[in-house]
Protein backbone atom coordinates (compact mmCIF):
# COMPACT_ATOMS: atom_id res chain seq x y z
CA UNK A 1 0.00 0.00 0.00
CA UNK A 2 1.97 3.48 -1.14
CA UNK A 3 2.10 6.58 0.77
CA UNK A 4 0.32 8.33 -1.88
CA UNK A 5 -3.17 5.94 -1.71
CA UNK A 6 -3.00 6.65 1.93
CA UNK A 7 -2.39 10.72 1.62
CA UNK A 8 -5.23 10.64 -0.90
CA UNK A 9 -7.39 8.64 1.74
CA UNK A 10 -6.49 11.19 4.56
CA UNK A 11 -7.49 14.42 2.45
CA UNK A 12 -10.48 13.06 1.22
CA UNK A 13 -11.41 12.84 4.43
CA UNK A 14 -10.88 16.21 5.59
CA UNK A 15 -12.60 17.23 2.70
CA UNK A 16 -15.79 14.80 3.72
CA UNK A 17 -15.59 16.54 7.72
CA UNK A 18 -16.26 19.76 6.10
CA UNK A 19 -19.10 18.33 4.05
CA UNK A 20 -20.92 16.75 6.87
CA UNK A 21 -22.82 14.45 4.54
CA UNK A 22 -23.11 10.32 5.09
CA UNK A 23 -24.11 9.62 1.77
CA UNK A 24 -21.16 11.28 0.08
CA UNK A 25 -18.86 9.22 2.84
CA UNK A 26 -20.11 5.89 2.40
CA UNK A 27 -19.64 6.30 -1.70
CA UNK A 28 -16.51 7.31 -0.83
CA UNK A 29 -15.79 4.32 1.25
CA UNK A 30 -17.02 1.93 -1.10
CA UNK A 31 -14.76 3.82 -3.98
CA UNK A 32 -11.86 3.54 -1.53
CA UNK A 33 -11.99 -0.21 -0.90
CA UNK A 34 -13.08 -1.11 -4.54
CA UNK A 35 -9.29 0.70 -5.24
CA UNK A 36 -7.51 -1.28 -2.79
CA UNK A 37 -5.77 -4.55 -4.05
CA UNK A 38 -6.27 -7.55 -1.42
CA UNK A 39 -2.29 -7.44 0.01
CA UNK A 40 -2.98 -3.74 0.93
CA UNK A 41 -6.12 -4.10 2.99
CA UNK A 42 -4.84 -4.86 6.27
CA UNK A 43 -1.53 -2.29 6.02
CA UNK A 44 -3.94 0.35 5.05
CA UNK A 45 -6.19 -0.22 8.13
CA UNK A 46 -3.39 -0.77 10.27
CA UNK A 47 -1.74 2.30 9.31
CA UNK A 48 -5.41 4.46 10.02
CA UNK A 49 -5.35 2.81 13.29
CA UNK A 50 -2.03 3.85 13.91
CA UNK A 51 -2.88 7.45 13.30
CA UNK A 52 -5.43 7.79 15.64
CA UNK A 53 -6.38 11.87 13.64
CA UNK A 54 -9.65 12.52 13.11
CA UNK A 55 -9.95 12.11 9.24
CA UNK A 56 -8.22 7.95 10.06
CA UNK A 57 -11.43 7.62 12.41
CA UNK A 58 -13.81 8.88 9.87
CA UNK A 59 -12.05 6.51 6.89
CA UNK A 60 -12.11 3.57 9.78
CA UNK A 61 -15.63 4.40 10.78
CA UNK A 62 -16.77 4.73 7.34
CA UNK A 63 -15.68 1.51 6.02
CA UNK A 64 -16.92 -0.62 8.73
CA UNK A 65 -20.20 1.38 8.49
CA UNK A 66 -20.79 0.45 4.70
CA UNK A 67 -19.11 -3.24 4.88
CA UNK A 68 -21.44 -4.59 8.19
CA UNK A 69 -24.45 -4.79 6.45
CA UNK A 70 -23.17 -7.10 4.07
CA UNK A 71 -22.31 -9.29 6.98
CA UNK A 72 -26.19 -9.60 7.73
CA UNK A 73 -26.30 -6.79 10.27
CA UNK A 74 -30.47 -6.79 9.41
CA UNK A 75 -30.83 -10.25 10.06
CA UNK A 76 -31.48 -10.69 6.75
CA UNK A 77 -29.31 -13.69 4.42
CA UNK A 78 -26.11 -12.06 3.44
CA UNK A 79 -24.10 -12.40 0.33
CA UNK A 80 -21.67 -14.87 1.03
CA UNK A 81 -18.94 -14.12 -1.54
CA UNK A 82 -18.51 -10.30 0.31
CA UNK A 83 -17.98 -11.71 4.03
CA UNK A 84 -14.67 -12.59 3.61
CA UNK A 85 -14.00 -9.57 2.38
CA UNK A 86 -15.71 -7.42 4.70
CA UNK A 87 -14.46 -8.81 7.63
CA UNK A 88 -11.20 -6.54 8.12
CA UNK A 89 -13.03 -3.90 7.53
CA UNK A 90 -15.81 -3.88 10.08
CA UNK A 91 -13.34 -5.41 13.10
CA UNK A 92 -11.32 -2.63 12.06
CA UNK A 93 -13.68 0.24 12.58
CA UNK A 94 -15.04 -1.56 15.46
CA UNK A 95 -11.62 -0.09 17.65
CA UNK A 96 -12.59 3.49 16.35
CA UNK A 97 -11.60 5.15 19.36
CA UNK A 98 -11.84 9.02 19.91
CA UNK A 99 -15.21 11.05 18.79
CA UNK A 100 -16.30 11.81 15.88
CA UNK A 101 -19.53 13.87 14.72
CA UNK A 102 -22.77 12.96 15.24
CA UNK A 103 -23.90 12.89 11.48
CA UNK A 104 -20.86 9.62 10.93
CA UNK A 105 -23.47 7.77 13.19
CA UNK A 106 -26.15 8.35 10.66
CA UNK A 107 -24.44 6.40 7.76
CA UNK A 108 -26.22 3.08 6.79
CA UNK A 109 -29.15 4.45 8.75
CA UNK A 110 -31.99 4.88 6.31
CA UNK A 111 -35.60 4.51 5.94
CA UNK A 112 -36.61 3.09 2.80
CA UNK A 113 -39.23 4.57 1.00
CA UNK A 114 -40.28 3.08 -2.07
CA UNK A 115 -39.68 0.37 -4.29
CA UNK A 116 -39.69 -0.05 -8.64
CA UNK A 117 -38.88 -2.88 -10.58
CA UNK A 118 -39.05 -3.14 -14.64
CA UNK A 119 -37.65 -3.64 -18.28
CA UNK A 120 -34.08 -1.45 -18.95
CA UNK A 121 -35.04 -2.09 -22.49
CA UNK A 122 -37.63 -2.75 -24.58
CA UNK A 123 -36.94 -6.47 -24.35
CA UNK A 124 -36.33 -6.96 -20.90
CA UNK A 125 -33.12 -8.12 -21.68
CA UNK A 126 -31.65 -6.23 -18.09
CA UNK A 127 -34.07 -5.27 -16.35
CA UNK A 128 -33.82 -2.41 -13.25
CA UNK A 129 -34.20 -2.57 -9.64
CA UNK A 130 -34.61 0.91 -7.56
CA UNK A 131 -35.60 1.79 -4.16
CA UNK A 132 -35.33 5.14 -2.86
CA UNK A 133 -33.99 5.83 0.71
CA UNK A 134 -33.56 8.89 3.15
CA UNK A 135 -31.51 9.09 6.33
CA UNK A 136 -33.18 8.53 9.60
CA UNK A 137 -33.27 12.53 10.15
CA UNK A 138 -35.25 13.03 6.99
CA UNK A 139 -32.30 14.19 4.99
CA UNK A 140 -30.18 13.61 1.97
CA UNK A 141 -33.42 11.44 0.14
CA UNK A 142 -31.47 9.21 -3.08
CA UNK A 143 -32.47 6.29 -5.20
CA UNK A 144 -30.27 3.11 -5.72
CA UNK A 145 -30.40 1.58 -9.13
CA UNK A 146 -29.36 -1.99 -9.46
CA UNK A 147 -28.71 -3.22 -13.06
CA UNK A 148 -30.01 -6.95 -13.34
CA UNK A 149 -28.87 -8.91 -16.75
CA UNK A 150 -31.42 -11.83 -17.20
CA UNK A 151 -29.51 -12.95 -20.54
CA UNK A 152 -26.87 -13.82 -18.07
CA UNK A 153 -29.23 -15.46 -15.70
CA UNK A 154 -30.58 -12.70 -13.27
CA UNK A 155 -27.00 -11.53 -11.97
CA UNK A 156 -26.10 -7.94 -10.65
CA UNK A 157 -23.87 -5.81 -14.01
CA UNK A 158 -24.46 -2.53 -12.52
CA UNK A 159 -25.24 0.08 -9.61
CA UNK A 160 -25.79 3.37 -9.31
CA UNK A 161 -26.85 5.89 -6.54
CA UNK A 162 -28.74 9.04 -7.81
CA UNK A 163 -31.00 11.80 -6.63
CA UNK A 164 -34.61 10.44 -6.48
CA UNK A 165 -35.94 12.49 -9.16
CA UNK A 166 -33.43 9.75 -11.40
CA UNK A 167 -36.65 7.73 -11.22
CA UNK A 168 -38.10 10.07 -13.31
CA UNK A 169 -37.01 8.85 -16.68
CA UNK A 170 -37.40 5.16 -15.92
CA UNK A 171 -40.68 4.24 -15.98
CA UNK A 172 -40.81 1.42 -13.57
CA UNK A 173 -43.99 0.43 -12.22
CA UNK A 174 -43.72 0.18 -8.34
CA UNK A 175 -43.25 -2.50 -6.42
CA UNK A 176 -43.18 -3.76 -2.63
CA UNK A 177 -39.57 -2.56 -1.10
CA UNK A 178 -39.29 -6.37 -0.30
CA UNK A 179 -39.69 -7.62 -3.29
CA UNK A 180 -37.38 -5.19 -4.86
CA UNK A 181 -34.14 -5.79 -1.89
CA UNK A 182 -34.81 -9.28 -2.60
CA UNK A 183 -33.97 -9.46 -6.21
CA UNK A 184 -30.69 -7.33 -5.38
CA UNK A 185 -29.71 -9.63 -3.21
CA UNK A 186 -30.52 -12.65 -5.43
CA UNK A 187 -29.15 -10.74 -8.23
CA UNK A 188 -25.43 -10.27 -6.32
CA UNK A 189 -25.59 -13.54 -4.83
CA UNK A 190 -25.61 -15.17 -7.88
CA UNK A 191 -23.10 -13.23 -9.39
CA UNK A 192 -20.85 -14.48 -6.60
CA UNK A 193 -21.37 -17.69 -7.60
CA UNK A 194 -20.59 -17.43 -11.46
CA UNK A 195 -16.77 -17.41 -12.21
CA UNK A 196 -15.91 -14.82 -14.43
CA UNK A 197 -18.54 -13.09 -14.41
CA UNK A 198 -18.85 -9.60 -16.75
CA UNK A 199 -20.11 -6.14 -14.74
CA UNK A 200 -19.62 -2.68 -15.00
CA UNK A 201 -16.44 -1.51 -14.41
CA UNK A 202 -18.04 1.11 -11.61
CA UNK A 203 -19.73 -1.85 -9.47
CA UNK A 204 -17.53 -2.97 -7.26
CA UNK A 205 -17.46 0.74 -5.87
CA UNK A 206 -21.28 1.16 -5.53
CA UNK A 207 -21.38 -2.69 -4.23
CA UNK A 208 -21.52 -2.31 -0.61
CA UNK A 209 -23.53 0.84 -0.68
CA UNK A 210 -26.43 -1.13 -2.59
CA UNK A 211 -25.97 -4.20 -0.50
CA UNK A 212 -26.62 -2.53 2.81
CA UNK A 213 -28.76 -0.22 1.15
CA UNK A 214 -31.37 -3.79 0.44
CA UNK A 215 -30.32 -5.09 4.01
CA UNK A 216 -31.79 -1.86 5.38
CA UNK A 217 -35.23 -2.86 3.55
CA UNK A 218 -37.84 -4.30 6.56
CA UNK A 219 -39.89 -7.75 5.11
CA UNK A 220 -37.39 -8.82 3.17
CA UNK A 221 -38.16 -10.96 0.40
CA UNK A 222 -35.99 -14.31 -0.55
CA UNK A 223 -36.07 -15.29 -3.01
CA UNK A 224 -38.04 -12.42 -4.85
CA UNK A 225 -41.07 -13.76 -7.09
CA UNK A 226 -42.37 -12.68 -10.15
CA UNK A 227 -46.03 -11.86 -11.00
CA UNK A 228 -45.58 -11.17 -14.51
CA UNK A 229 -46.85 -14.60 -15.53
CA UNK A 230 -49.89 -14.86 -13.34
CA UNK A 231 -50.82 -10.84 -14.70
CA UNK A 232 -51.28 -12.25 -17.98
CA UNK A 233 -54.66 -12.52 -18.67
CA UNK A 234 -55.05 -12.96 -22.76
CA UNK A 235 -54.42 -16.43 -23.17
CA UNK A 236 -56.41 -17.41 -26.26
CA UNK A 237 -59.57 -19.76 -26.17
CA UNK A 238 -58.32 -22.45 -28.15
CA UNK A 239 -58.03 -26.15 -27.83
CA UNK A 240 -54.30 -27.13 -26.85
CA UNK A 241 -54.15 -23.09 -25.54
CA UNK A 242 -53.65 -23.89 -21.66
CA UNK A 243 -50.61 -26.99 -22.70
CA UNK A 244 -48.88 -24.47 -25.13
CA UNK A 245 -49.04 -21.44 -22.20
CA UNK A 246 -47.49 -24.26 -19.47
CA UNK A 247 -44.66 -25.23 -21.78
CA UNK A 248 -43.81 -21.33 -22.78
CA UNK A 249 -44.10 -20.58 -18.56
CA UNK A 250 -41.66 -23.28 -18.25
CA UNK A 251 -38.96 -21.78 -21.09
CA UNK A 252 -39.22 -18.30 -19.55
CA UNK A 253 -38.59 -19.80 -15.90
CA UNK A 254 -37.68 -16.80 -13.78
CA UNK A 255 -37.28 -14.66 -16.39
CA UNK A 256 -40.06 -13.71 -17.55
CA UNK A 257 -39.72 -10.19 -18.50
CA UNK A 258 -36.90 -11.25 -21.13
CA UNK A 259 -38.61 -11.59 -24.17
CA UNK A 260 -36.57 -10.60 -27.54
CA UNK A 261 -36.66 -11.71 -31.29
CA UNK A 262 -33.73 -13.77 -30.41
CA UNK A 263 -35.50 -15.69 -27.13
CA UNK A 264 -38.78 -16.00 -29.40
CA UNK A 265 -36.43 -17.55 -32.26
CA UNK A 266 -34.95 -20.04 -29.78
CA UNK A 267 -38.06 -20.93 -27.96
CA UNK A 268 -39.85 -22.04 -31.60
CA UNK A 269 -36.74 -23.56 -33.14
CA UNK A 270 -35.11 -24.96 -30.86
CA UNK A 271 -36.22 -25.26 -26.99
CA UNK A 272 -39.53 -26.46 -28.41
CA UNK A 273 -38.73 -29.11 -31.05
CA UNK A 274 -35.51 -30.66 -28.05
CA UNK A 275 -37.06 -30.61 -24.50
CA UNK A 276 -40.86 -30.06 -25.37
CA UNK A 277 -43.41 -32.87 -25.72
CA UNK A 278 -47.22 -31.16 -26.76
CA UNK A 279 -50.04 -32.76 -27.98
CA UNK A 280 -50.97 -31.91 -31.89
CA UNK A 281 -53.83 -29.35 -30.16
CA UNK A 282 -51.09 -27.85 -28.20
CA UNK A 283 -48.67 -27.75 -31.32
CA UNK A 284 -51.17 -26.14 -33.27
CA UNK A 285 -52.17 -23.21 -30.26
CA UNK A 286 -48.41 -22.47 -29.89
CA UNK A 287 -47.99 -19.47 -32.50
CA UNK A 288 -50.84 -17.94 -31.33
CA UNK A 289 -50.15 -18.43 -27.42
CA UNK A 290 -46.86 -16.96 -28.69
CA UNK A 291 -47.82 -13.77 -30.44
CA UNK A 292 -50.89 -12.82 -27.28
CA UNK A 293 -47.83 -13.23 -25.12
CA UNK A 294 -45.56 -11.29 -27.47
CA UNK A 295 -48.53 -8.15 -27.28
CA UNK A 296 -48.80 -8.69 -23.66
CA UNK A 297 -44.84 -7.93 -23.20
CA UNK A 298 -44.56 -5.16 -25.01
CA UNK A 299 -45.29 -6.03 -28.78
CA UNK A 300 -42.85 -5.02 -30.46
CA UNK A 301 -42.61 -5.13 -34.10
CA UNK A 302 -39.87 -6.91 -34.30
CA UNK A 303 -40.80 -9.74 -31.54
CA UNK A 304 -44.05 -10.42 -33.50
CA UNK A 305 -42.07 -10.35 -37.01
CA UNK A 306 -39.58 -13.06 -35.10
CA UNK A 307 -43.16 -15.25 -34.70
CA UNK A 308 -44.63 -15.07 -37.72
CA UNK A 309 -40.82 -16.36 -39.91
CA UNK A 310 -40.87 -19.33 -37.00
CA UNK A 311 -44.00 -20.39 -36.29
CA UNK A 312 -45.14 -21.87 -39.51
CA UNK A 313 -42.03 -24.34 -38.79
CA UNK A 314 -42.79 -25.79 -35.43
CA UNK A 315 -45.17 -28.36 -36.96
CA UNK A 316 -42.39 -29.66 -39.06
CA UNK A 317 -39.56 -29.18 -36.21
CA UNK A 318 -41.75 -30.93 -33.51
CA UNK A 319 -42.28 -33.75 -35.78
CA UNK A 320 -38.53 -34.46 -36.43
CA UNK A 321 -37.52 -36.53 -33.98
CA UNK A 322 -33.77 -36.05 -34.59
CA UNK A 323 -34.15 -32.62 -32.61
CA UNK A 324 -35.56 -34.57 -29.23
CA UNK A 325 -32.63 -33.85 -26.60
CA UNK A 326 -32.23 -36.94 -24.27
CA UNK A 327 -34.53 -35.95 -21.53
CA UNK A 328 -37.52 -35.54 -24.50
CA UNK A 329 -36.25 -39.47 -25.67
CA UNK A 330 -36.38 -40.97 -22.83
CA UNK A 331 -39.64 -39.45 -22.06
CA UNK A 332 -41.30 -40.24 -25.60
CA UNK A 333 -39.90 -44.19 -25.03
CA UNK A 334 -41.57 -44.58 -21.73
CA UNK A 335 -45.07 -43.17 -23.26
CA UNK A 336 -44.52 -45.81 -25.58
CA UNK A 337 -43.72 -48.53 -23.57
Amino acid sequence: MGTTTYDAAVAQARDLLRWCSPLRTELWAGRLAAGLEPGEVEPFLRRLAQDRGAESRLTLAALAAVHRAVEGASGASSVKGDDRGSRPYTLAGSEVAGPLPGWVRRMTHVTCEGGWYGKGDPYGEQTLAALSFRYENGKEPHLLVVGIDQVSGGLAVDAVVEEVKFLDGLELPAVDPGVVAGRVLDAFELGDRIMGAVVADTLPAVRPVALARAHAVPDLVRPAPDDTVARFRDLPDLPGGREAFEKLVEFVGDRPLWWSPARVSRFLTSWLPREAILSEAGIAAMPEVVRAWSRFSGGHRAVLDQVEADAPRLAALMADESLAGLGKRIAQNRHRS
